[in-house]
Parts: C-alpha cells; structure tokens; sequence
C-alpha cells in the first residue's frame, strides 16, 4: 500500500503488473474500500498484460477521511434538494473525478483504460467525460446516469443502506450481523453469497479505517450529481456497461439507460447477478473489460 498527495488529500493505493503495460484503475464503490476489488481480480487482469491500479476512494479506508464535517442528516438533504436547492457539501462526485486524475498524474500515467463499480461507475463516467484525452476506455457496473426518471432504488433497500450500523468496537457481531443483513439483500440468487469471505472482508476494512460518517457523506455527494447523460453524451471512447438482471440498487433499467447514452456502447446484462459481483463471475467480467480495452487500443 502506497500514499500519494492528490488534489489537496492523500490517495492509498496499490498495483499489479508491470509499469510499462497500460494501466486500468479500478474505482471502488459507496463507501467501499479498495480491498472490494479483490487481490484475485487485480491478478487476473493484470495477467493478461495490464498495469492495474486500485485506490481507496477520498474519505474511505487509508485515503484522507472528512470526518470533521457533520453527520449527514438524510431527511434535512432531502428536504433541500426537493426544495430546489443544492445542500453544502463536503464534497462532489466531480471532486472524486479530479482524485482519479490526480493519481494519474502523480504516478506519471498519462492514459487509463478507467472502471467503476456502482458510485465508482458514475466516478468513472465523469472522468471519461471530463477528460477524454485521459481515457482510453470506459467499463461502468452497476451503476446508474442520474437520470430522475428511471425507477428508484427499492425502498428496503435504502432503509437498509441509511440505517445508522451498530460500533464494531463495542459490538462486532452485532456490526457483522447488520452488514451481512444487507450484503445478502443486494446479491443476487445466481450464484451462493459468500458470507464467510465477506465477513473477513468487513472485518479487514474495519481494521484498515472505521468512520461511519463517510457513506452519507458519499451519499450527499451522489444526491447533488444531477442527470449525467448530456456529459455521457461527450464519451467517444469504447465503452462497455455490466448490470445484474437482479440489482436491487439499480434496477438494470439503470444500466441500459448508462448504455443508451453512450456512443457505440456494449451493453452486457447478467444473469444472477445483483448488486455484487461474485467470483464466479470474475472470469466473465474480465473478458468484457479487456475486451473493451482492446478496442480502445
């Protein structure tokens, strides 16, 4: 694990491969932590002749944590936005976007092949927007454009997510308890959800940052991001979009939506698969990457 000082904060991040193969950064999820792109995955890109980068996201795992803001009130940012207004933020997904080039810069890349995961998703198509002469190509998963009329996360679900989670430190099982709750409510029924990995996972992300505060702050920062299809709009680069016919999260309407914006876009939709992305996948989620990558050769 290395630090780097990025946009005004330090970014953890590690890499697999060699320098002088071209890089694919992997950008984590909602108040995930780098580890969720797991060792397996980096290797098994990077064996097919990648640098692969993975980073812990500003305000998650070893990266600079904004925890001296206030706790997110959920019912008061609603209030906010429903009222017209945009809500003061610690920061934007548009910040996180500017992180990703930072890392670029720092490490001397001067182009990625750049994919995200859920919020990772909407990170990476921000910055394949913004900056299109950083990417060579786009692959987003399981995530979504922003756009207000398509069907809304289901309603158990985002009780679930914004449900305050027991202390790990005074309770862990009780911690474990809540994040497997809600683990095994978004995975999908194709394939056996893996609790015991999982819970070493979370156990290892605990013992890398605890900050509870951080996924409403994440969140605050997905609510003000708008509808991104006029930007996705701008994408020329070869895209792919992945999606779980099972995604709770993002119903895969979310998906094609992300793929109808895209020029030339390919648009892969899985069966079993929620919003996850299980191992017995990784083989197929590869392929679909490097292929992309290929084209944007």
């Amino acid at each position: 694990m290395n630090l780097l000082k990025v946009n005004g904060i330090e970014l953890a991040y590690d890499s697999y491969g060699s320098e002088t193969d071209e890089t694919i950064l992997l950008i984590a999820g909602l108040g995930t932590q780098m580890i969720r792109w797991t060792v397996r995955f980096c290797e098994m890109l990077a064996a097919r002749g990648y640098r692969v980068i993975r980073f812990d996201n500003r305000d998650t795992g070893l990266s600079t944590h904004f925890s001296h803001h206030d706790t997110l009130d959920f019912e008061a940012l609603a209030k906010t936005l429903m009222s017209g207004q945009l809500p003061v933020i610690p920061y934007t997904l548009d910040d996180m976007s500017d992180d990703t080039i930072g890392l670029l810069d720092a490490l001397g890349i001067k182009n990625a092949h750049v994919v995200g995961r859920s919020m990772g998703g909407m990170i990476a198509q921000l910055f394949a927007s913004r900056y299109p002469e950083r990417v060579l190509s786009l692959t987003s998963i399981m995530s979504t454009t922003g756009n207000p009329e398509l069907p809304p996360t289901s309603p158990d679900v985002m009780a679930l997510m914004t449900r305050p989670a027991p202390n790990p430190m005074k309770d862990e099982a009780l911690y474990l308890a809540h994040r497997v709750a809600f683990a095994t409510r978004i995975a999908g029924t194709g394939y056996p959800f893996e609790e015991n990995e999982y819970r070493l996972m979370i156990r290892e992300e605990v013992q890398r940052a605890y900050d509870p505060g951080s996924i409403g702050r994440q969140i605050a920062a997905i609510a003000v991001s708008g509808d991104r299809r006029p930007q996705l709009a701008k994408v020329k680069v070869p895209s792919l979009v992945i999606h779980g016919v099972e995604d709770p999260m993002f119903v895969p309407a979310c998906g094609q939506d992300t793929a109808q914006s895209i020029s030339g876009a390919e648009f892969m939709l899985l069966e079993g698969m929620g919003h996850d992305l299980p191992a017995p996948l990784f083989e197929t989620v590869v392929d679909g990457i490097v292929r992309t990558a290929r084209r944007g050769r």
